[in-house]
């Protein structure tokens, strides 16, 4: 990519090479929540798949943003060809809802994640944050603006993106991607606090076994785990 600078902006050109793997990563995402749709299943891509700044190690990132039987959502891969890799329970802090992880890739790139509990409001804006796309959009080729992980503001183009930081214009930001003002604070507070100390750890991390069930094991942490016994009955 090409970089040219703006004022406090930053105009990115992207390279052939760049849209071609832009592609790849879409395409690999259409594949996913193409199998999930045959099955009647809506989901969404979120991430550097919708706004374009992907690099090689970028992950395809599906979420399906309601409470659904991980029967269905196994299923669903399964029978389009898709093997599971692997599958975890995790949940980032206390606040948050517990939700299911299932990877379609040996290196855990390529991920589907569902609540097993139903999101909040907030948790559903921070998937805007980064940028989503439904299959019909994705179809279409759309991008869409959002926020990487580098508190950049990421702005598609023709030609590339503009970006810009978004610590001290949280409320433009939060205006453009129209989005509450609280998950644009939440979200600097959070990546602000890794850059400072590294990787966060999460509240909650269970990994499954190939023939696990998630209902299954989200019983057994409930009976073992106060923290998820309490998140459960919050929820209902």
């Amino acid at each position: 990519m090409v970089k040219m600078r703006l004022n406090d902006d930053k105009m990115l050109v992207y390279s052939r090479s760049h849209w071609s793997l832009l592609e790849t990563k879409r395409r690999e995402a259409r594949e996913i929540m193409t199998a999930l749709s045959s099955r009647e299943i809506t989901s969404s891509v979120y991430g550097s798949v919708t706004r374009g700044d992907v690099h090689p190690e970028s992950d395809v990132d599906i979420i399906i943003p309601y409470v659904i039987s991980s029967h269905s959502v196994e299923l669903a891969l399964t029978m389009k060809g898709f093997k599971i890799y692997s599958k975890n329970i995790a949940q980032a802090t206390p606040r948050h809802a517990l939700k299911g992880h299932i990877y379609v890739d040996a290196d855990e790139k390529k991920c589907v994640t569902f609540p097993l509990v139903p999101f909040r409001g907030l948790e559903l804006e921070f998937y805007i944050f980064g940028g989503l796309l439904t299959l019909p959009t994705l179809i279409e080729a759309k991008r869409v603006p959002g926020c990487n992980k580098g508190l950049m503001f990421i702005q598609p183009t023709e030609q590339g993106h503009n970006e810009f930081s978004i610590v001290g214009r949280e409320v433009e930001v939060a205006k453009i991607l129209e989005v509450s003002l609280e998950i644009v604070q939440e979200r600097v507070k959070i990546l602000t606090r890794r850059k400072d100390l590294g990787r966060t750890g999460i509240v909650i991390f269970q990994r499954l076994e190939k023939d696990d069930v998630f209902e299954d094991v989200l019983r057994q942490l409930e009976a073992s785990n106060p923290l998820v016994r309490r998140k459960i009955r919050k929820s209902q």
